[in-house]
């Protein structure tokens, strides 16, 4: 009966020890995840069975595609202008650059109140072993890709306590997706960030920066956007985001995205292995029949980049000032066909008749000279 009981017991330490090695290997995973290598976005489904769904996230956009609700109004921040006297806490995670937000902020215009809860970045690499590389957002316009991408994440505080139980539920979550491109001129409202990546250029490091205004990282017009359902865009990538996404980019300079591509490494400490923290962005997934939906008008859904427009102002330019040229061309050739200087003949050339009635005119101008003259040598006749 002892050595039944003992045979028991090893069995069911057996079977512990086994599930917790298990849990393990779960609880690692669920940490140890990146963008390329043996644990690369492919493979995220292995270990993340939510990623495998269909309803993921990032899309890309299809502007002909999508259904204009015009029932869709404005984005509304909360609180945004409001930032405190506290400051903001910057964590690099090894994934990206992440920075905490008040509770007192959120977001208006959905059929939730939700609550802020952070901001983070995607980003890409502009050269990658001597190799020029675009694009680094994880949203698409048309295939477009831009340069980088800003994701404010807040959770729904009218249903769920707080954002751990809200991101497993269906409309637990609401992001803003904000597209970034660059330009020439500094952004003074990302410098507010980009200006303190230097402290937190290894995993786990986190500084306090100065509380600013939140709302200055959107776009100007956050009436035009579009919204979906998806996901988190990494893992476990549960499928629980009411997504936002505007038309509108905001840009940067080229060397504040320079700044965010080179000073960021997604290892814990300094040395030979450290492993620069870019390309981490998750590819477009399949749509899967989800409806995409516009607040704004079809007429108007062509988003160009910066590039496209540059090209259609310059074709624009062209084509007025050939057209002119060709108008200009025709109308002295027009002028210089009637000019009488061109055609002399034209001038000094009549017509037998024309002779004929010049000479019947000279005629009557001597028959009535001469019938004038000769009354006038007619005396006067003298009464008696």
């Amino acid at each position: 009966m002892g050595e039944i009981n003992i045979m028991d017991l090893v069995e069911l330490w057996t079977i512990q020890l086994i599930l917790f090695c298990q849990w393990m290997v779960c609880a690692s995973a669920d940490t140890h995840w990146t963008y390329t290598g043996s644990t690369s976005q492919a493979q995220w489904p292995e270990v993340f069975p939510h990623c495998g769904g269909t309803e993921q996230s990032p899309i890309n956009v299809e502007t002909s595609q999508v259904q204009h609700d015009p029932s869709l109004t404005p984005v509304q921040p909360l609180g945004y202008n409001q930032p405190g006297n506290n400051p903001f806490t910057l964590t690099n995670n090894g994934h990206t650059v992440e920075m905490s937000l008040p509770v007192w902020m959120g977001v208006g215009g959905l059929p939730w109140h939700f609550t802020a809860a952070q901001l983070h970045l995607h980003w890409g690499s502009s050269e990658v072993n001597g190799v020029a590389r675009t694009g680094g957002s994880e949203h698409t316009i048309n295939g477009h890709c831009s340069a980088a991408e800003l994701h404010i994440v807040h959770y729904n505080s009218d249903v769920y306590p707080n954002i751990s139980t809200a991101r497993t539920e269906r409309n637990g979550l609401a992001v803003l997706g904000v597209l970034i491109e660059t330009g020439d001129e500094t952004n003074s409202a990302f410098a507010n960030i980009f200006n303190y990546l230097g402290r937190i250029r290894y995993k786990g490091q986190r500084v306090s920066i100065p509380a600013f205004d939140v709302g200055s990282l959107l776009p100007n017009d956050l009436g035009r956007f579009f919204r979906y359902n998806g996901s988190l865009t990494t893992p476990p990538c549960y499928q629980s985001v009411l997504w936002t996404v505007f038309s509108e980019k905001v840009k940067v300079s080229h060397a504040q995205l320079r700044k965010l591509e080179t000073v960021l490494f997604s290892n814990e400490k300094e040395g030979l292995d450290s492993v620069p923290l870019r390309d981490n962005h998750r590819e477009p997934q399949a749509l899967n029949g989800r409806l995409v939906l516009a607040s704004f008008t079809a007429d108007s859904l062509t988003i160009y980049s910066v590039g496209e427009v540059c090209a259609m102002a310059i074709g624009t330019v062209c084509g007025c000032l050939g057209l002119a040229l060709i108008v200009r061309v025709i109308v002295k050739t027009i002028r210089s066909t009637s000019s009488w200087d061109v055609l002399p003949t034209v001038r000094s050339t009549s017509s037998p008749r024309a002779k004929e009635t010049n000479q019947e005119k000279k005629e009557d101008v001597v028959f009535k000279t001469t019938s004038d003259s000769e009354k006038e040598e007619v005396p006067p006749h003298s009464e008696p």
